[in-house]
């Protein structure tokens, strides 16, 4: 990961292309007008886009929003992103309506010094997901740099991302992709890193299948692995616990079983459950312990469990949290994540390094204002699991290596 930064480069004078991650959700207010909801990851994008407007350079970004499957689709523009872009910065932006063509190069060659421009959504072009070489090569010859901010897009090898990249004379980290490598970095096993422990890991969400990947590698350093969400049915009836109605990847038990004979020792499940008959925030719950009855489901972990994994997140010197431990969008099913976005907090204030990641999960923590209250929120989803995996992210290998 020792690659060529974006504050090594003489950006004065010149335009700096940016593929940034503002694949935000936006809102349709009553006059059919689109805002952003969330502007979590176009904040995050800040301090790149800073670096180069305050030494004298001009920003041409490249997003996409949506899965349009490479065909145009208004709904999903970019137009509101940069309105919102507008107001978080000092800096004048501008947007183009289409990334590809003499518009596109117009409006990126008359870009003024300290100036921002927004092209439209990458995925109109039919050839960004296939990773086209022309298309690659056009928003290359649009500057002089190229810079990849996006890490949550860095685990796929698009046009906007490994074809830039690999087409430009000079292809460098973000600031944000440098501090997602920085802090995600420490949490692989090295034998020269002396992580902070105990090391803690909180896993939760719908599959198992999902997150595999990351759980085998965690638990070669992770000293407690804390599982929550749905995907913890699939590992209670693993154990011959019944789980009534709650969602199990029959095709997973076994590999469950297997995991939990080989590592009973690092990972712990939920003890009780808060349970309810249907899939509603209204529909009348309860507490139950071990066996969940036929005809319902579990929507959250039960406060003997919260307690349980509280204790541990507060005692650890190093936390991961990836994925809620229950239906957090439902107020009533709620309250197991929530306690754990708090015990975090504990913990980063008692000195440990905390990060999250993962969109549940970040929107679980910002949703609850704590955001800011630990030590890392990555903005990357899949890009961070593939990370976390072991896995060669294409957008990041593909930049120039520093010297």
């Amino acid at each position: 990961m020792a690659k060529v930064s974006i504050e090594s480069l003489d950006v004065s004078g010149k335009r700096v292309l940016v593929r940034v991650d503002f694949n935000v959700p936006l809102l349709t207010g009553p006059d059919e007008s689109k805002s952003v909801s969330d502007d979590t990851r176009i904040r995050a994008a800040l301090p790149t886009l800073d670096s180069i407007v305050s030494r004298g350079g001009s920003a041409v970004l490249l997003s996409h929003l949506g899965r349009p499957k490479g065909i145009a689709d208004p709904e999903l523009s970019l137009e509101p992103v940069a309105a919102h872009l507008s107001g978080l910065t000092r800096t004048n932006v501008s947007f183009c309506p289409e990334s590809v063509g003499p518009q596109t190069v117009n409006a990126a060659h008359q870009l003024q010094p300290g100036s921002i421009l927004l092209l439209e959504n990458t995925r109109f072009q039919p050839g960004e997901e296939a990773n086209d070489a022309e298309l690659a090569s056009f928003w290359a010859s649009l500057s002089d740099f190229f810079v990849n901010d996006a890490f949550g897009s860095s685990h796929r090898a698009h046009a906007s991302t490994e074809g830039v990249a690999r087409v430009s004379s000079t292809a460098a980290m973000g600031l944000l992709i440098q501090k997602e490598i920085e802090y995600l970095s420490q949490l692989l096993p090295q034998p020269e890193q002396d992580l902070k422990r105990p090391f803690v890991a909180i896993i939760g969400g719908a599959k198992v299948s999902d997150k595999m990947g990351m759980i085998k590698s965690l638990l070669s350093s992770v000293d407690y692995l804390l599982i929550g969400g749905a995907m913890a049915y699939t590992f209670l009836r693993a154990q011959s616990i019944e789980t009534g109605d709650s969602l199990v990847e029959q095709d997973r038990i076994d590999l469950a079983a297997e995991l939990l004979q080989t590592a009973q020792d690092q990972i712990a499940l939920p003890s009780d459950h808060v349970i309810a008959s249907e899939f509603q925030n209204d529909s009348p719950s309860r507490v139950v312990s071990q066996d969940i009855p036929e005809g319902f489901l579990g929507l959250d972990i039960g406060p003997e469990t919260i307690d349980a994994y509280q204790n541990r997140i507060r005692s650890a010197g190093t936390v991961i949290w990836n994925g809620p431990m229950g239906v957090f969008e439902m107020p009533n099913f709620a309250r197991g994540t929530v306690a754990m976005a708090e015990a975090l907090t504990e913990a980063t204030a008692s000195g440990a390094l905390t990060i999250v990641g993962g969109g549940d999960s970040v929107a679980a923590i910002t949703r609850a204002g704590l955001e800011s209250q630990v030590s890392h929120v990555s903005t990357g989803g899949g890009a961070m699991l593939e990370f976390l995996e072991g896995k060669t992210l294409p957008g990041i290998a593909t930049l120039t290596d520093a010297v």
